[in-house]
């Protein structure tokens, strides 16, 4: 049986996965507050776009040098899906059950920065006070809002990147027409 593209972009999803998964634990290994710096969470974003045009480069060849649209694109989500569903549900995980404590500290960073991003907007100390009463009630690492975040913060941008990457690297093949 000949391999499909949808395996090359669940094998590089796995691959993704692994990958996100070992800057989580490596940054939870050496700093907890390295998950609140921007650099870091971006990071994230460039290994699952460069991982995904890898897995459409590799899809396109195995579809002898020519990709949809539709099928670049599906080779893009199924990796970026797979790959953070994986780390998603690695921390969900390890905020929940390994390390409660690592989840207590990261929510009271992410107030105090919550709090001064609100202060700086110059957000009435009352409005600012009620937001993080509402975000200290919440468990940020809670399974509803750990698949909240995969869809809004994840998969959603990444999607619109798709479907530029998609776009860009589609080749009909003009025997096809």
């Amino acid at each position: 049986m000949e391999k499909s593209f949808k395996s090359v972009a669940v094998n590089f999803g796995l691959y993704l996965g692994i990958i996100l998964t070992a800057l989580t634990c490596g940054a939870y290994l050496i700093n907890v507050e390295l998950f609140l710096n921007t650099l870091f969470g971006v990071s994230f974003y460039l290994v699952a776009i460069a991982l995904a045009i890898i897995a459409i480069v590799n899809a396109k060849k195995l579809l002898h040098g020519f990709i949809s649209f539709k099928d670049a694109f599906t080779t893009y989500f199924i990796t970026t899906l797979i790959g953070f569903g994986i780390v998603t549900l690695v921390s969900f995980i390890l905020f929940n059950f390994v390390d409660v404590e690592a989840a207590a500290l990261l929510k009271e960073k992410s107030l105090e920065k919550i709090a001064l991003v609100y202060k700086s907007m110059n957000f009435a100390p009352e409005k600012i006070a009620e937001m993080v009463e509402k975000i200290e009630s919440d468990n940020m690492f809670s399974l509803k809002n750990s698949m909240i975040s995969l869809f809004v913060n994840y998969l959603l941008p990444l999607s619109i990147i798709g479907l530029l990457v998609a776009a860009v690297m589609k080749k009909n093949n003009p025997e096809a027409r």
